[in-house]
């Protein structure tokens, strides 16, 4: 009844469901990792690269930017600068 009251909700939540989709279907994939580290390096990815599509930054872009700066940072300021919405001006 929301939707109907404020036309600017939408009916639906397709556009979430779309979004979520391929963290659910990597989940599935997880349990067939062979360690726990394993598993949690392949979601730490897969996260930096959702977050990285989250902030309209082409991953494979974001990865190199950040495997080439993230030896060099040193301080918090330094890897704050690493994350996506914040690297997002370093590679335009």
């Amino acid at each position: 009844m929301r939707y109907i009251e404020h036309p600017e909700i939408p009916a639906d939540n397709n556009y979430l469901e779309n979004h979520i989709r391929p963290f659910a279907v990597g989940r599935r994939a997880w349990l067939f990792a062979d360690t726990q580290r394993g598993a949690r390096a392949s979601a730490n990815l897969y996260s930096l690269v959702m977050t990285a599509k989250a902030n309209g930054i082409e991953p494979r872009e974001y990865l190199t930017h950040l495997y080439t700066e993230l030896p060099k940072a040193t301080t918090a300021t330094q890897l704050e600068t690493l994350l996506p919405w914040n690297a997002k001006a370093h590679l335009k």
